[in-house]
């Protein structure tokens, strides 16, 4: 008995990377699966083509799976529609998303174009919100349905080059959690999950030293693809359908659970705050809380010294 035996599962993404670990963990767990993928390059400014998705799907059947494939782009709400409509077509129905797709950009905030800024936010951003919104209704209807929302230690932390996928990424989070809210009347479910693994897209980051070389060997070697997508797998399973709103990591064999944003300070003036008490009274009394932007940065990442 696999964890998913009898569900259907659309993982975007599926053709590369993380999300093609998803897809092929997901049919080993006896689900069938509809495998999205657009087939573009890293920064998906070029035309595409239908061959990841279908290699990804053709492996499953060839195991013995039922999988299809699909080369539509998450950024278009009527083609993700067209997902859901092939999946019950297909497979009779669909129970489960794996979100994984997404492009990269990345390039320092003051020399970042509107377009490098568009292109990010249409593939994560709005991308998660047409996959939630296509599939939302059914899932309502149906009492049964999960979502695994991919964030990024970008967004939970920063990383300096990344300001528009970090931005999407903290973006998604939120998605998550209020989808999470919203549909726990209906047992519809939703996390998201940060995830370290070796992709092209960790690939993609530029080598600035030794260190940073190293890092990357013990990557290579270590923390892979297939990890997070197995506890993708698992938390759109039946078996953690008491999971929801949750924000996850996974680096190598380290599972993570995030907190979530709280107050931590709080100071009050009953007569009111001028400019003046704010600057002398209440970001003193604050400030032994702040966060130290040096202590958000991603491993190997340098983040410029804050004032004393």
């Amino acid at each position: 008995m696999g964890a998913l035996d009898g569900k259907v599962v659309l993982v975007t993404g599926g053709g590369n990377g993380i999300g093609r670990d998803c897809a092929l963990i997901a049919a080993q767990e006896g689900a069938k699966v509809v495998v999205n993928d657009l087939g573009a390059g890293l920064k998906g400014d070029d035309a595409g083509s239908a061959g990841p998705a279908e290699e990804v799907a053709a492996l499953i059947r060839a195991s013995g799976g039922q999988a299809v494939s699909n080369s539509d782009s998450v950024t278009d709400l009527d083609a993700v529609y067209g997902m859901v409509e092939q999946a019950k077509k297909e497979f009779g129905g669909l129970h489960a998303v794996i979100n994984p797709a997404g492009i990269l950009r990345d390039v320092m905030f003051h020399k970042m174009t509107e377009a490098d800024w568009d292109a990010v936010i249409a593939v994560h951003m709005r991308g998660s919100f047409n996959v939630a919104r296509a599939t939302i209704e059914l899932f309502r209807e149906q009492n049964d349905g999960a979502y695994m929302f991919f964030t990024s230690t970008s967004g939970l932390f920063g990383n300096i080059g990344q300001a528009n996928y970090g931005a999407a990424k903290m973006g998604i989070a939120g998605l998550s959690r209020i989808i999470a809210m919203e549909g726990a009347r209906n047992n519809v479910r939703s996390n998201c999950l940060a995830p370290v693994a070796w992709t092209r897209m960790t690939q993609s980051v530029p080598i600035k030293d030794e260190a940073a070389a190293e890092r990357r060997k013990v990557m290579a070697e270590k923390i892979r693809a297939d990890q997070p997508a197995r506890f993708s797998v698992a938390m759109v399973s039946p078996a953690a359908a008491h999971v929801s709103g949750q924000i996850f990591g996974s680096s190598g064999e380290n599972i993570i659970l995030y907190s979530q944003p709280r107050p931590i300070e709080t100071v009050t003036k009953e007569e009111g705050w001028t400019v003046k008490s704010i600057l002398e009274e209440a970001v003193p009394k604050m400030a032994p809380k702040f966060f130290d932007l040096n202590r958000a940065t991603l491993p190997g990442a340098t983040a410029p010294k804050q004032p004393a």
